[in-house]
């Protein structure tokens, strides 16, 4: 048993790949961070600019005078990248499983579901927190079929409210028992499967794209707490898988093990709506 034609940057590559397809609450955030994440406790910096003043002149009152310029303030964020999810299997020949191409690839395939799972889940418990917009924190929310689809009115005006362009996409993900409540309600849904059917996405109402997942937080009083977001709202920064096959002392099994280091945060808080309620 060997394991010295291991094609470790093949399998890192190819959980890297699967990743992309397992996750819901990751898909839709701002990655573009990723790139530079070269080991745990790396800090990234996120930059931001203030808005400048924008002043009308009426003409009829003589020519523009310009002032001094303003200075416009700048904003960062600091991202540290400081979980990392990792696996660890024993198999009984690696080169003979990474030849025979199906039970190696089946494991390399739980392991990368298992991976985007807690990535999603640490993602999705970010809607714990205070940041961003509570909507009904403060009342017992009960949605129906009756009432859902006016719930996510609300919520879609909320961020509109927060200067969000009507054209913006807009994410919301949610359990399984909330999308019965509004496939109930909403019958003439999206159902294109070319498109949908991946990456958690269900259906479409109006500019927003439903997405499902059984990661949606909750909370202490049992209540669900719903992300409703932009793309742009949520930063994650994520390193490359790294597997590596390696004999553990003490046995006669080779065996894989391998991570992925990540970390995440509302970095545009008004663009990220977190509905509070529960099931009837």
């Amino acid at each position: 048993m060997s394991f010295d034609n291991f094609k470790a940057k093949i399998w890192s590559r190819a959980i890297d790949k699967e990743l992309e397809r397992a996750f819901v609450f990751a898909d839709g955030t701002n990655q573009q961070y990723s790139g530079e994440i070269k080991g745990l406790g790396d800090t990234v910096r996120i930059l931001g600019v203030g808005k400048p003043t924008v002043t009308e002149h009426d003409l009829s009152s003589g020519d523009i005078s310009l002032s001094t310029p303003e200075k416009v303030s700048d904003t960062s964020v600091s991202l540290v990248v400081d979980k990392a999810a990792y696996f660890n299997y024993a198999v009984e020949d690696i080169d003979a499983m990474q030849g025979a191409g199906k039970v190696l690839a089946v494991l390399n395939d739980e392991a990368s579901q298992e991976v985007a799972n807690k990535i999603d889940k640490y993602i999705a418990d970010l809607a714990k927190g205070t940041v961003g917009v509570q909507l009904y924190s403060d009342s017992n929310t009960v949605i129906t079929s009756s009432n859902v689809l006016a719930t996510f009115d609300a919520v879609q005006a909320k961020l509109y409210e927060n200067d969000v362009n009507p054209a913006t996409e807009i994410e919301m993900i949610v359990p399984p028992w909330l999308y019965m409540c509004f496939r109930q309600a909403y019958q003439n849904k999206d159902t294109d499967n070319s498109e949908y059917l991946t990456n958690g996405k269900v259906a479409r109402y109006g500019n927003m794209t439903i997405k499902m997942s059984n990661n949606v937080a909750i909370d202490t009083n049992s209540k669900y707490r719903v992300q409703v977001r932009t793309k742009r709202a949520i930063a994650l920064a994520m390193s490359e898988a790294h597997t590596e096959a390696y004999r553990p002392e003490g046995g006669f099994k080779d065996a894989v093990k391998g991570f992925k280091l990540y970390g995440a945060k509302i970095v545009r808080p008004k663009e990220m709506v977190t509905l509070i309620c529960s099931p009837s």
